[in-house]
C-alpha cells in the first residue's frame, strides 16, 4: 500500500529527533510501536472475521445444495411408492 522504504523512516527519525528530543524519543517509539502493534491486531482480526464469513457462506450453500439433494430424493422416493401403490391396486383387482 505505502511503498515506504528505510531512507523514509531515517527521515522520519531524524525529524522526530529533532522536534522531540533525545530525552523522550525512547518514549514516544515505545508508545509508536505499541499502536503499531494493535493496529496489526486488528488488521488481523478482522481478515479472520472475514475468512470465517466466507467460511460460513461456503457451508450454507454446501448445507443448501445438499437439503435440495435430499428433498429431489424424497420426492423421488414418495413417486416409487406411490406408483407400487397404483400397481399392487391394480394387480389386486
Amino acid at each position: 500500500m505505502f511503498d515506504v522504504g528505510f531512507w523514509e523512516f531515517s527521515l522520519i527519525g531524524i525529524i522526530t529527533l529533532i522536534i522531540v528530543g533525545p530525552k523522550r524519543m525512547p518514549e514516544i517509539a515505545k508508545e509508536v510501536g505499541t499502536y503499531i502493534g494493535k493496529v496489526k491486531r486488528f488488521i488481523i482480526n478482522i481478515q479472520d472475521d472475514i475468512s470465517d464469513e466466507l467460511e460460513i457462506e461456503k457451508l450454507k450453500k454446501h448445507l443448501d445444495s445438499m437439503d435440495k439433494k435430499s428433498n429431489i430424493l424424497e420426492v423421488l422416493d414418495d413417486t416409487k411408492n406411490t406408483l407400487n401403490d397404483i400397481k399392487n391396486n391394480i394387480d389386486q383387482k
